[in-house]
């Protein structure tokens, strides 16, 4: 049987969708500048180096090719002070915008140093394009100048990694990485590109990607997967039979764009909610139903409804161990557990679900409003809500609020007042970061930034400057601790280069404050290696002379208030930092293999009483 001819219509349907610049010659490292640019990528982030050089040269030319009307560059490249900074400062941009993160290095000790974000990039799930640079491949395994197995090293790291040997693949695999990097459970992926591979001449094709039959196969039946009337039906009628139902919100609300279904499905049905140190900003902490964070530094009141409740609604969130600190003891009382995640592998890994379902969390939340709504359901939760409203009121934060010290909740309570739930907020690792969670509001979602699963120090600043390239009108601040902010304090520099009215909060109470507290509770007050009153560094003379026009220590807390004002209204970068309470501790608590009924609460949280049994006797307990 003779081949059939394309069809005028055809023809012309396939001229429009042809890439202008299909068939053209060009450089490898052209290519990448230009699967940047079809890619939509902003802005990149990296340090430059001999093995990157080309792709550097490629950059340049294409900004001074394609100028904007204003003047400005199409795909301006940030410059950190360390490659670190630039995987963060790519992450911050990740999580403030929702597109994919860019960062470019170059091979050896510029790729070992992007390990860590492409890391802490996974374990939050947040997507990420790096870039790096490679010996010739002819080199590879030579022991060359600036070599590194990067592959071998990031492969237990990324979500995905490639190493480009043939130029005819660049293309391909380039836009390949995109899509896997933002699709599915989201993460960073690496490309490793020699040298000799970015300068071959290669032939442009402009939509080509790389097969990946069982990759492909496996994100569509997910993504496709859709609830039955049955599934339904199920999970409404174990809702219908719940006298005090509880939604356990995780990161995967943020990182799906679900955030609005969510408030839709709880002003549908009236259940509470209670997020991860992730899922922060995916409900709004002002909401009457918000119970804000719940965990090991959760607050009182939250725990104690994950405590009490008996339906739980886990939505994109993992069971981890800083949530379910002990799985068996967890949601004690929950006799159905509804789980619902992109990721198959997150299912009964910790605890076992009773309704489950694989897919986008987006579409399913709309599935389950619609048919929730289609047949009426509507739970009677009155005495759970006046319940819950009762933790709130009786457990709620608190502090000495008599002090002489300088309280870091007050800080954060006065900052709190002035951004209203409106600021984006990035942190550091540690007390100041658990605060900062407990204390600030968040009306929409991507306004919280952290290191999460990884916990990494010296995440604020930088991830605070790739914020505020994602979001040019937005007040960023990045909350910050004397010892978390050392880790990358040299991109104090990047913040005044580049001219970022990002706003720097430090809170110094001398030492390692998280790990100190720990030794407190746990090692009988031996503070080895956590005190830094012998440090020397003076923060903000350090701010000066990286060109911060204000930069203040704040010691007296009768000008807490007025130097927060000035602080945030500053035009320009600006930098605060104040000498806290040392012994001011993060509280509540939940100590390593405790249930929430065994949190410590401090003096200034009232805790209900416990009996022996573990069974709550307090007059606010179901």
């Amino acid at each position: 049987m003779p081949l059939l001819k394309p069809t005028p219509a055809a023809d012309a349907e396939q001229a429009i969708a042809r890439h202008p610049l299909a068939g053209t010659a060009m450089s490898g490292a052209d290519v990448v500048v230009q699967v940047l640019a079809d890619e939509g990528v902003e802005v990149l982030f990296g340090y430059s180096g001999g093995a990157i050089l080309p792709v550097y040269d490629a950059v340049f030319r294409h900004n001074a090719e394609h100028l904007k009307a204003d003047g400005s560059e199409p795909m301006p490249l940030v410059v950190p002070a360390n490659e670190q900074g630039a995987g963060f400062m790519a992450s911050g941009y990740a999580r403030a915008s929702g597109k994919v993160g860019v960062a470019i290095v170059t091979s050896g000790p510029g790729a070992t140093n992007m390990v860590t974000p492409v890391r802490d990039s996974a374990a939050d799930s947040i997507p990420l394009v790096v870039i790096c640079g490679q010996v010739s491949t002819q080199a590879i395994g030579s022991d060359a100048f600036q070599e590194a197995p990067v592959s071998n090293i990031m492969s237990s790291c990324a979500k995905h990694v490639f190493l480009v040997t043939a130029a005819d693949k660049l293309e391909a695999t380039l836009r390949t990485a995109f899509t896997i990097a933002r699709s599915g459970r989201p993460g960073p992926v690496v490309v490793d590109i020699p040298k000799d591979v970015q300068n071959a001449t290669v032939v442009f094709d402009g939509q080509e990607e790389l097969p990946l039959p069982g990759y492909r196969a496996r994100l569509r039946s997910i993504e496709q997967a859709t609830l039955s009337d049955a599934e339904c039906a199920a999970f409404f009628q174990a809702l219908a039979d719940a006298k005090r139902p509880l939604i356990y919100a995780g990161g995967g609300v943020v990182g799906s764009g679900s955030a609005s279904l969510l408030r839709e499905f709880v002003a549908a049905f009236g259940l509470p909610v209670t997020t991860t140190l992730m899922g922060i900003g995916g409900f709004d902490t002002t909401h009457p139903l918000s119970l804000h964070m719940l965990g090991m530094h959760g607050t009182a009141y939250a725990n104690y409804a994950v405590e009490d409740c008996d339906f739980l609604f886990a939505l994109g969130a993992r069971f981890d161990d800083r949530v379910a600190c002990s799985p068996p003891q967890f949601a004690p009382r929950a006799k159905y557990i509804a789980h619902i995640d992109i990721d198959p592998a997150e299912i009964n890994k910790v605890k076992q679900a009773d309704w489950q379902h694989v897919g986008p969390l987006d579409r399913a939340l709309q599935r389950l409003i619609q048919y929730g709504k289609a047949h009426g359901h509507q739970p009677v939760l009155a005495d759970w809500h006046a319940h819950v409203a009762a933790l709130k009121r009786n457990h709620s934060m608190n502090y000495d609020r008599d002090s002489a010290l300088i309280q870091p909740y007050a800080v954060l309570e006065e900052i709190n007042r002035h951004t209203q739930g409106r600021a984006i907020f990035s942190t550091g690792v540690g007390q100041h970061q658990m605060w900062a969670a407990q204390y600030l509001d968040f009306v929409e979602p991507r306004h919280w930034l952290t290191s999460g699963s990884m916990g990494t120090m010296g995440f604020g600043l930088p991830a605070a400057v790739g914020a505020q390239f994602a979001r040019r009108d937005a007040l960023v601040i990045d909350i910050d601790g004397d010892a978390s902010i050392r880790m990358n304090l040299g991109e104090l520099e990047t913040v005044t280069t580049y001219g970022l009215p990002v706003k720097i909060v430090v809170m110094n109470n001398v030492g390692d404050g998280m790990v100190r507290q720990w030794q407190k509770l746990f090692f009988k007050g031996r503070f080895a290696s956590s005190d830094k009153s012998l440090h020397r560094k003076d923060f903000v003379r350090a701010a000066e002379a990286d060109g911060f026009a204000w930069a203040r220590r704040l010691e007296n807390r009768e000008e807490l208030a007025s130097t927060i004002a000035e602080f945030l209204a500053f035009d320009g970068p600006s930098f605060l930092e104040v000498m806290i309470d040392p012994d001011a501790g993060v509280y509540p608590m939940v100590g390593p293999g405790a249930s929430y009924s065994q949190m410590i609460t401090g003096e200034f949280i009232p805790s209900r009483a416990v009996a022996k049994t573990g069974e709550a006797v307090a007059s606010d307990a179901f």
